[in-house]
């Protein structure tokens, strides 16, 4: 069995045309066991009951912003392991710079083209 039907990705994007461009391009490379979460503090209900491998997350959202987000799954014991890309519109240093303090795994700028998010994916957990 392939990484593509092992793995478990979270989706977590307040606009839902970003949430389904992220989730068309990882249907297309064969990728199935996907959910999505509106926000930081959805995504984190949602692990709790559904464990995933990797995070695919927002920088700029409402209530928990991707960093937040980051902050709170390595400070957990059951989450402190899960793989984690930010995408952002705004790939200022500053932010790229505090992403890797906390733990960040990789990151995708805004826009993006499918290859590059696969690419990005595939430096974190292998290949797809």
């Amino acid at each position: 069995m392939s990484l593509r039907d092992q793995i478990r990705i979270l989706v977590v994007d307040d606009m839902s045309t970003s949430r389904g461009l992220i989730t068309q391009a990882l249907d297309a490379f064969g990728v199935r066991n996907v959910t999505t979460a509106e926000n930081g503090i959805d995504a984190l209900k949602s692990i709790a009951t559904h464990p995933v491998h990797l995070v695919i997350s927002d920088y700029n959202m409402p209530e928990m912003d991707g960093l937040q987000l980051l902050h709170h799954l390595r400070s957990s014991p059951k989450t402190k392991g899960v793989g984690f890309i930010l995408i952002t519109g705004r790939a200022e240093q500053q932010i790229v710079d505090h992403g890797k303090k906390l733990g960040m795994n990789n990151y995708l700028k805004k826009p993006f083209e499918p290859a590059g998010l696969r690419n990005c994916i595939e430096v974190v957990v292998g290949r797809l």
